[in-house]
């Protein structure tokens, strides 16, 4: 399985990115997907996930300013993060899961301030 990041970039806070994760199969054979982000010095977090059934869960320094959704005809899951912080500076990756986790490459995302 290979999953491609991208939509990283630098942006002003209080700004948008969409990130997008492609995936090299159909995406409806993994249990769940999501998001992940690493900042300088830190651990990696979770920041949203989305299960086959539908069901979302974000980390509470996110809520209500990022969503997640897929797209099964593309493959394709997305990150729409608005109201940027410059907190939310991270390189974010994606996962998909199913018996074991799979990642994808990173994709930077600088917020200034």
């Amino acid at each position: 399985v290979q999953l491609q990041a991208s939509g990283g970039g630098l942006v002003q806070a209080g700004g948008s990115l969409r990130l997008s994760c492609a995936a090299s199969l159909s995406i409806r054979g993994f249990n769940a997907m999501g998001w992940y982000r690493q900042a300088p010095g830190k651990q990696r977090e979770s920041v949203a996930s989305l299960t086959s059934g539908g069901s979302t869960n974000y980390a509470d320094s996110v809520k209500g300013r990022f969503t997640i959704s897929r797209d099964n005809a593309k493959n394709t899951i997305y990150l729409q993060m608005d109201s940027l912080k410059s907190e939310d500076t991270a390189v974010y990756y994606c996962v998909a899961r199913t018996s074991l986790n799979y990642w994808g490459k990173g994709t930077l995302v600088t917020v200034s301030s």
